[in-house]
């Protein structure tokens, strides 16, 4: 079953841009929002499931230069 979820960001200052950038070339990321306050992003996906999703969560968005941190929140459908 498909999985989508809401991927909220905090990165190093400095490092938004490029984040968001790294973010969107991410099969299944549909939306990539630099935001003010916290978190600095706002990531919106959907892939196939939820094995899928922590392998992108972990594998590759933790990958990327300047990701301190992040807080997933799977859609309930």
């Amino acid at each position: 079953m498909a999985t989508k979820a809401y991927i909220l960001i905090k990165v190093k200052a400095g490092k938004t841009k490029d984040a968001v950038a790294a973010l969107q070339r991410i099969p299944g990321v549909e939306h990539a929002h630099p935001c003010f306050g916290r978190p600095d992003i706002f990531v919106f996906i959907h892939v196939q499931d939820e094995r899928a999703l922590s392998d992108v969560v972990i594998t590759k968005i933790h990958a990327i230069d300047g990701v301190e941190e992040t807080d997933t929140h799977i859609v309930a459908e």
